[in-house]
């Protein structure tokens, strides 16, 4: 039992879709690479704005940037300045690669409203507070009745790995409520997973929302 399965992985093309949505006939590692670089350069200048993921749509002669955030005001500002700034940066990229003619891109940006709808929101939230030297103890206990208060959430499981607390030996802990089948293919599951920068050194920071079952 020492082989693990991503959530989300596991359910590509039968309740989850992908991230990047293009087929090219040649050139395929490249834009993959491309498309690696520009979610963590998004992520890496807005990491402030509560971004939950990137998808990327490709065509012949532009580029669609999806941002699932829940702080848009950040990522667009004052006028759309900083969309724009972000769409600049995407552009001058696709033109250094060599992209023929010129790539149009378009960003667009869609709130979410409530954090706990979100592995990877409150997989950030939980390791901002461990960055702020709040007991984990008392920060999964917090965010754990903060996510059982949304209606679709069936259940959850939030698990910590690390130097807890500053102690000496790194260990392991956890909590979950509710059900979360992991072997049942139509099960709707939000896997993420997040590293909590600590004095005392990294913490890892897993969650698993679990939404019912889609047919």
């Amino acid at each position: 039992m020492g082989q693990k399965v991503n959530p989300v992985g596991f359910r590509v093309s039968i309740n989850k879709n992908w991230k990047s949505r293009w087929f090219v006939p040649r050139g395929y590692k490249e834009s993959l690479r491309e498309d690696i670089e520009i979610r963590e350069g998004i992520k890496k200048q807005l990491k402030n704005a509560g971004i939950k993921e990137v998808e990327i749509e490709r065509s012949p002669n532009s580029v669609r940037i999806i941002i699932y955030t829940s702080k848009p005001g950040v990522i667009i500002g004052r006028s759309g300045a900083g969309a724009n700034v972000i769409k600049e940066k995407i552009q001058a990229k696709l033109q250094k690669r060599g992209e023929k003619g010129k790539m149009t891109v378009n960003l667009d940006v869609k709130e979410v409203r409530y954090f706990e709808e979100s592995a990877q929101l409150v997989a950030q939230n939980v390791a901002e507070q461990l960055e702020k030297r709040v007991a984990f103890r008392r920060v999964l206990k917090t965010v754990m009745e903060q996510i059982m208060k949304r209606p679709e959430n069936k259940g959850a499981k939030i698990m910590v790995s690390g130097r807890l607390n500053g102690a000496e030996m790194s260990r392991t802990e956890w909590i979950a409520k509710g059900g979360i089948p992991l072997h049942t293919l139509r099960a709707d599951i939000d896997f993420a997973k997040y590293v909590a920068r600590t004095t005392y050194g990294a913490i890892g920071v897993k969650v698993w929302l679990y939404k019912g079952e889609i047919k």
